[in-house]
């Protein structure tokens, strides 16, 4: 499996998942009607690749942060005026939190959306960060930049799904990394890139 991940493997499996997608394909952590107001959102689901190896990159928020303070989660954020696809979003928040230039990101493809219960739906654009590379870590918003192995997050005993009192919605959280919990829309963002790219979870 690991020896055909390339990025334009990558970009095949993102692009079959999109042809497939329709409005129903959204996973929302909250209840959603026609009277409800969604935000609109991107994050930039980094990839990197080292040691023979594909990571995720991910960024620890701070506690300065006005929500999800301490957070694991994607660089990424709400959508500015003018911005009219996910990918502007996406990498204008990357280069504002982590000093990732727009310029050095090879896009592969996107997911299917995600309704958050901070009524943000939020677009995940999947790009490859070179490595090594020169982070300029914006402090006020992010505390640490960090990456997992892509076999390590599709391993299905280091995760589990849970119900919160609602049979139709559960919360995804993995077991602890380096000292980082990795658990809610991020994990399943995570879980979702994983199945689109063929790994066998339940």
């Amino acid at each position: 499996m690991m020896s055909t991940l390339t990025p334009e493997h990558i970009s095949q499996k993102l692009r079959e998942a999109q042809a497939d997608s329709n409005a129903s394909d959204e996973y929302a952590e909250m209840a959603v009607n026609p009277d409800t107001r969604l935000k609109c959102a991107a994050v930039l689901l980094p990839l990197m690749n080292f040691d023979g190896e594909w990571h995720i990159l991910f960024t620890r928020r701070t506690d300065r942060v006005e929500s999800h303070k301490g957070q694991v989660s994607f660089p990424g954020g709400a959508c500015d005026e003018g911005e009219t696809t996910p990918e502007q979003t996406a990498l204008r928040e990357a280069d504002e939190e982590i000093g990732v230039n727009p310029a050095d990101v090879q896009i592969l493809g996107r997911l299917h959306r995600m309704i958050t219960v901070s009524s943000f739906r939020v677009s995940p654009v999947v790009g490859v960060i070179p490595f090594p590379y020169a982070f300029k870590v914006a402090g006020v918003e992010v505390a640490r930049v960090f990456t997992i192995p892509l076999l390590w997050l599709a391993n299905r005993n280091n995760y589990w799904e849970f119900s919160l009192g609602n049979a139709d919605r559960s919360v995804i959280a993995y077991h602890p990394y380096d000292g980082e919990l990795l658990w809610g829309a991020t994990a399943r963002m995570t879980v979702n890139f994983l199945k689109t790219l063929g790994f066998g979870l339940k």
